[in-house]
């Protein structure tokens, strides 16, 4: 066996873009620990506590948040009642059964987590269909066979070839299948209650012609809307999963906030990155029932950060790399995204960093108070009855009334889901009525590229009955988010 230096395994692995700042710091905790330490355990070293003890404990009286879920997912038995409540809300219309086509749906309704591709997949039930039917590409077949699986048809892969199943011994050079009409074939095949399937989104007039050639006088129902409108309004086991994954959340924020104290101006925000995930997700991992790599365990768990530091906060969506030298008087945002079996969302918070005698910048000072005081008018304001517009109309009037128009880009939040930005949007343009667990990001950005700065919080905020309420418990202060190194 080869033994390699700790510089060694660096130089030869992606941790090498840490940064030549990074190398002493790990020799300097090398020497304090055996020779043949893990990158892991050299991180565990930084993690200090200090900025834990800060993190916000429940107020009395508090609406959320909800205490968080046991699970590492949601149990089958939720898809289920999911389901059946589809099914009655279908029944309805008088459509006995479903076809859904969008990854995200598929998920919803079964709780089958798959990668998405250019293969597609499908499933399908009838009102009286006790397990879904599906369809496949061969290369996930154990997946969806190994969850919650009554039937289906499976194609090897895109494009398929007629009669072509290498991983039966079939290897031919057939006719390439059309498979929308080959899922259909499927369906018909398989059987269908009524004369209505509900679908989740319009045909191309294209689908439409072969829908009618392999199901004639059958009729097909657009019902994204109300599968939407089902996903945007979040159970009560939706949001305990969501509630744990910001628990792991606020401690990577505390520990890159502590890494950044520590250590000071001799580290760039990607360091500060790479450092705090491999630590957060260290300890998530270590926590999920994970059976030693088995499928359905675990799924779409983890923790990414971002940081970044001085002119790059100044855009909303920067094109430029996350790379600079942390530095005195400058704008740092640490943000990203957590799930725990996909329910998570953002977390973001603003700091300024004083000059070199101490002191914060007035500008700055001046952005960062009105963005957060702008977090603050958001969760008081999310309130069920609400509309998305007022929201936002208070919010921007709020922000022009404090003179800072010119630094406004975009709305003040959008929807939270599982896909990240969901609707509805606290847009202007946007009067969907709140509802009691409607879940929002939290962005009421202020962005100056002509000074390299700007604000950009977010959070999940739930629609509450008296006032939203936060997932996280990281401070908004001025105690946590303006520092001095």
């Amino acid at each position: 066996m080869i033994n390699l230096s700790r510089r060694q395994l660096l130089g030869r692995g992606s941790f090498a873009l840490f940064g030549a700042g990074f190398l002493p710091r790990v020799d300097k905790v090398a020497a304090m620990q055996q020779s043949h330490s893990s990158l892991t355990e050299v991180v565990k070293n930084a993690a200090i506590g200090t900025s834990e003890k800060l993190l916000l404990q429940p107020a009395s009286g508090e609406e959320g948040p909800p205490q968080p879920s046991a699970a590492d997912r949601l149990p089958l038995e939720w898809n289920k009642q999911t389901v059946r409540r589809f099914k009655e809300k279908l029944a309805k219309l008088g459509v006995d059964a479903f076809l859904v086509r969008d990854p995200l749906n598929i998920t919803y309704l079964t709780g089958y987590w798959h990668t998405t591709t250019e293969r597609p997949q499908a499933t399908f039930m009838n009102k009286k269909d006790a397990d879904p039917w599906f369809f496949y590409p061969a290369l996930d077949r154990d997946l969806v066979q190994g969850w919650w699986f009554g039937d289906g048809l499976m194609y090897f892969d895109f494009l398929h070839a007629e009669g072509a199943y290498p991983q039966e011994g079939k290897v031919v050079q057939g006719k390439t299948v059309d498979l929308f009409k080959f899922m259909l074939e499927g369906i018909k095949k398989r059987g269908i209650e009524g004369i209505k399937i509900g679908v989740d989104g319009e045909l191309y007039p294209s689908e439409s012609a072969k829908a009618k050639d392999v199901l004639p006088g059958i009729e097909w129902v657009n019902v994204s809307d109300m599968l939407m409108d089902m996903r945007i309004a979040k159970t009560p086991e939706e949001l305990a999963l969501w509630r744990r994954a910001y628990i792991y959340f606020d401690r990577a924020h505390a520990f890159a906030r502590d890494y950044i104290l520590m250590h000071g101006t001799n580290i760039t925000d990607y360091e500060v990155k790479m450092a705090t995930e491999l630590w957060i997700n260290d300890q998530l991992y270590s926590d999920l029932k994970l059976a030693n790599g088995a499928p359905h365990y675990g799924v779409k768990s983890g923790i990414e950060l971002e940081v970044r530091a001085g002119p790059v906060t100044a855009y909303p969506h920067p094109n430029q790399p996350y790379y600079n030298r942390i530095g005195r008087n400058m704008a740092l945002q640490i943000s990203g995204g957590a799930q725990i079996g996909g329910y998570g969302g953002e977390n973001y918070r603003m700091f300024i960093i004083a000059d070199a005698a101490g002191e914060f910048d007035p500008h700055m000072r001046k952005l960062w108070e009105v963005s957060q005081r702008c977090c603050d008018m958001q969760v008081e304001l999310q309130v069920d009855g609400a509309t998305c517009s007022s929201v936002a109309y208070k919010i921007h009037n709020y922000q022009v009334e404090q003179g800072v128009q010119k630094y406004i880009y975009h709305r003040p939040a959008h929807g939270e889901g599982v896909e990240g930005h969901q609707a509805p949007y606290m847009a202007l343009g946007d009067y969907t009525v709140l509802r009691r667990n409607m879940c929002f990001s939290e962005e009421p950005g202020l962005f100056d590229p002509e000074h390299g700065c700007g604000f950009n919080w977010s959070d999940t905020v739930v629609t509450g009955v008296k006032s939203g309420y936060r997932m996280s418990r990281v401070p908004y202060s001025k105690e946590w988010c303006w520092i001095k190194l």
